[in-house]
């Protein structure tokens, strides 16, 4: 079997080809190597994957490289590639995520199409939802997304559904919280984990009560491989760990594993963010076969071991979010 995944260099698209290799699958990765953030921690997360025969990476961007050639021997295509981030979409920054999130994904869609490949996966995510009327959010609530980022997401779907009119086979899968090994460096797990290994203090914005849905890499990369494969995915899917936690608990969470407390400051709420998320999986978990393991204190250990060894092999300041270019 062979699969092209976008974004093969990210945080869950790296795990999501390391998988698929162990699992015997042929990987075509795509990654354009944006400047979001620091592209080394991106060449970091391929380097295993360069020595695999059954992997190879194109580097490209998918709003202009030709897709048909990528796609043309391709039975499945995970789509992760986007531009992140909700704060970074507002204003000027926008143009930038409907290049990337928007028209990248109908080009992918349409080459799809053409090619005749099977299955698209794409990326979605729970920041569709924004503030749920209710808890644990299944599939059908209403789509209220509150950022510019969250609307080129819901967009994603969008052309999905169009493209799934015209007989591509695709599902969007909407995670909640991803955290990990390998996170992005403005994600808030990462900065507590820095934070607890002498970084800059951990910058809360909004009330430590908020929610989230916690969910590890290793049960994403799960879901995700499973809806490759899966007889009737269905057009969306969650995929949430089912480890809500307010933010104060994961703070206090943390500082118990890393044996001191983190140093907090706390700024105001920031644009686009919502009070809470919280996933209802019972979809993923008839469709795919598929449930989280990973409990939340076991996936913060695991991400603060692999902060604290990347401190050891990459010695000097932490990680800090560079500008889109």
């Amino acid at each position: 079997m062979r699969a092209v995944v976008t974004g093969c260099a990210g945080f869950i698209g790296s795990h999501v080809c390391e998988r698929l290799v162990a699992d015997g699958w042929h990987v075509r990765g795509i990654d354009a190597f944006t400047t979001y953030y620091d592209v080394a921690e991106k060449e970091d997360n391929v380097v295993g994957l360069r020595a695999e025969p059954r992997f190879t990476l194109v580097v490209g961007d998918l709003a202009t490289v030709p897709l048909r050639p990528l796609l043309a021997d391709a039975d499945v295509v995970v789509h992760l590639a986007a531009q992140p981030g909700v704060r970074a979409s507002f204003g000027a920054g926008f143009s930038r995520y409907d290049r990337d999130n928007v028209f990248a994904t109908q080009r992918l869609l349409e080459a799809a199409l053409e090619t005749r490949v099977r299955r698209v996966v794409l990326a979605s995510s729970s920041s569709v939802y924004g503030d749920a009327p209710s808890y644990p959010c299944p599939e059908d609530a209403p789509l209220r997304p509150r950022s510019p980022y969250a609307v080129t997401k819901r967009a994603g779907e969008d052309l999905a559904d169009v493209y799934r009119g015209l007989g591509v086979e695709a599902v969007a899968l909407r995670y909640f919280t991803v955290y990990g090994p390998r996170q992005r460096p403005d994600m808030a797990v990462r900065r507590l984990c820095e934070a607890t290994i002498g970084g800059p203090p951990f910058e809360l914005f909004g009330a430590a009560r908020h929610r989230r849905d916690f969910t590890h890499v290793a049960d994403a990369v799960d879901a995700t491989v499973r809806a490759m494969t899966a007889p009737d995915p269905g057009p969306a899917l969650n995929v949430g760990g089912g480890q809500e936690a307010s933010m104060a608990e994961v703070i206090a969470l943390l500082g118990d594993l890393a044996g001191a407390p983190v140093t907090v400051r706390v700024g105001p709420s920031q644009r686009g963010d919502v009070t809470r998320t919280g996933a209802d999986t019972t979809a993923a978990r008839r469709r795919l076969g598929w449930a989280p393991h990973v409990e939340l204190a076991d996936g913060l250990r695991s991400e603060l071991e692999w902060v604290r060894h990347r401190a050891e092999v990459r010695p000097g300041p932490v990680a800090v979010l560079g500008r889109a270019s």
